[in-house]
């Protein structure tokens, strides 16, 4: 019994994988368990004024996002509106550098790490992903690389890929509400209050 507790620490230990929460592997918090958020850096995030521009930048680029995926999926289906569907990924790429670069403003603000905080590694991660396959499309556009629909599946396989990294962040900031909760019901007051 004592070396599968031992097992199981280690295991928390290494996952940083932000779906642990969801699939039950760390879904009840031990009383030891620690919140994404210190209570100095969730003091700091509550106080940060990127934290509000995060908070307007990512429904913001969702909504583009949207318009631009129906845009390019009409490109694919019909064969018309190239130039639309074109810009739209570019205005999508803008959207997605300004959040880049001011989510790492924030992460430096809240962690001290302009990048690859331990509480967001992997969403980090995969955003560079994210960056690398919508400027990779911004590449193949301005070199006219390929044709229009060989440019729009790239930006598609852009998509998917950015699809996956907002899901990473919704999961790992919904565990972190319930990590709060908890923290404190188990303390009586919320992480970072005085």
């Amino acid at each position: 019994m004592q070396t599968s507790r031992r097992n199981v620490g280690l295991l928390d230990a290494l996952d940083c994988s932000p779906w642990g929460a969801a699939t039950g592997r760390r879904g009840r918090a031990a009383p030891g368990h620690r919140p994404l958020y210190s209570p100095e850096e969730r003091v700091r995030r509550d106080h940060s004024s990127w934290t509000i521009v995060q908070g307007v930048l990512a429904p913001v680029q969702f909504a583009i996002f949207l318009v631009s995926l129906g845009l390019v999926v009409n490109f694919l289906l019909t064969g018309n509106g190239l130039e639309a569907a074109t810009w739209s990924v570019v205005v999508k790429t803008l959207a997605l550098y300004a959040i880049m670069v001011t989510g790492c403003i924030w992460e430096k603000e809240v962690f001290g790490r302009w990048l690859f905080a331990p509480a967001f590694f992997w969403e980090d991660v995969f955003s560079m992903l994210v960056l690398a396959l919508h400027t990779a499309y911004l590449g193949v556009v301005l070199a006219g690389i390929g044709d229009g629909r060989a440019q729009l599946m790239l930006a598609l396989a852009a998509y998917a890929a950015y699809v996956f990294n907002a899901a990473q962040f919704v999961l790992k900031l919904r565990a972190a509400r319930r990590d709060e909760s908890r923290w404190r019901d188990a303390h009586g007051a919320a992480p970072g209050a005085a």
